[in-house]
């Protein structure tokens, strides 16, 4: 029996130019603080021990649902005594929480990262890498820093590398040989071109910049995503405004840039900086034999969190994610001082975002594994 020619001629097309499509989803969170009374919250006076695990169980569905997660540790985790404002230091409970809701990467320059000397920058390093967190941006001398930087993160058949910088450190000079990432254009051209000859399918910029409390970036945070679109990267993260600032998804260009996340979680409570967002963003990669491949941002979206301290004798803390709590809100925010804050924030942010995000959307979708017991915010 003869084969038809045709089929042999779709055969070879098939062989030589098969593909593979893989995706790889990621979250971004904005600064992740320690004050005085988010320590004194966590503390079981019963079991002389601290628990950050009730703070945040409502998001914890968010975060552990993607397959890369990274925030922005803006605190030491220096040992006791612990501290909050200015100069911060958390308990390691802190950590191991942050660990187990799913952070896969945390970024550690930014102006609080020698709050508490050498001795906590480098306790803060030893005790990530004894949580298998991944971190970047400070590190224990230069060779550590050849050694790690950029960041190399495989997940999924995807390679990423990750670089993390600080416009200051609060006028703390870095203690020798400690080395802490700055917003020097002429060390992150370098890092950048290093980063590109490793051939991750992404490069990402974590930066620590801007105004305190401005909703929108300056001229000098938009010159620099330009400078590191310029040198090869995908994605700018920003961080230190405590406040959210407009995304940009620039899909003609495959670039997206967050100038402010906002607040994660901290104690501050004025209107503004009592939440801030998860940016959600989702690769494709188009892999062709032998050995080339074509890595795209394929979506990209954003969460809304907002952070409730209850008013009742514990004054405990809970990240709220917002499509879960929105229509319901009385179920979890049991006063209506606290209440109308909230809905003040969201409004706020949408507003924000509606007239300067572009391409980006918020999503109101939820995990499919998401916390359901809203009884169990006690009161």
């Amino acid at each position: 029996m003869k084969i038809p020619v045709l089929f042999f001629f779709c055969f070879f097309l098939t062989a030589t130019f098969a593909q593979d499509t893989t995706r790889l989803s990621l979250l971004f969170a904005g600064d992740i603080m320690g004050h005085d009374s988010q320590i004194a919250s966590a503390y079981d006076a019963a079991r002389k021990t601290y628990d950050y695990s009730s703070c945040f169980r409502f998001v914890k569905p968010y975060v552990d649902s993607v397959d890369l997660a990274i925030g922005n540790l803006e605190l030491t985790l220096a040992g006791p005594p612990y501290t909050g404002y200015p100069q911060f230091g958390s308990p390691d409970a802190l950590g191991t929480t942050l660990k187990d809701i799913g952070f896969d990467v945390l970024v550690t320059a930014n102006n609080h990262c020698v709050d508490r000397g050498r001795k906590g920058l480098e306790r803060t390093i030893m005790m990530l890498d004894s949580f298998k967190i991944a971190h970047t941006g400070t590190f224990v001398d230069s060779l550590a820093r050849i050694d790690a930087s950029p960041l190399i993160v495989e997940k999924n058949g995807f390679k990423l590398a990750i670089l993390n910088y600080t416009y200051g450190t609060n006028g703390i000079p870095v203690t020798a040989p400690n080395i802490v990432n700055h917003l020097d254009t002429a060390v992150m051209r370098k890092d950048l071109l290093e980063a590109k000859e490793a051939r991750p399918d992404a490069i990402i910029v974590f930066t620590h910049w801007g105004s305190e409390y401005q909703s929108l970036p300056a001229k000098k945070e938009k010159d620099l995503t330009e400078f590191c679109f310029k040198h090869g990267a995908q994605m700018v993260i920003g961080a230190h405004p405590h406040v959210l600032q407009p995304m940009e998804w620039r899909k003609d260009k495959n670039q997206f840039v967050a100038y402010s996340l906002g607040n994660y979680i901290s104690g501050q409570r004025k209107r503004y900086t009592d939440g801030g967002a998860m940016a959600y963003l989702e690769l494709e990669k188009i892999s062709f034999k032998p050995d080339s491949a074509v890595t795209t941002i394929d979506s990209a979206g954003y969460y809304l969190g907002w952070v409730y301290r209850t008013v009742d004798a514990n004054k405990d803390y809970y990240l709220l994610p917002v499509p879960q709590v929105e229509k319901e809100s009385w179920k979890y925010i049991k006063d209506s001082e606290s209440n109308a804050a909230f809905k003040v924030f969201v409004e706020d942010s949408r507003l924000l975002f509606k007239k300067f995000n572009k391409n980006v959307a918020e999503m109101s979708r939820r995990p499919r594994r998401f916390a359901m017991a809203p009884e169990l915010v006690k009161q």
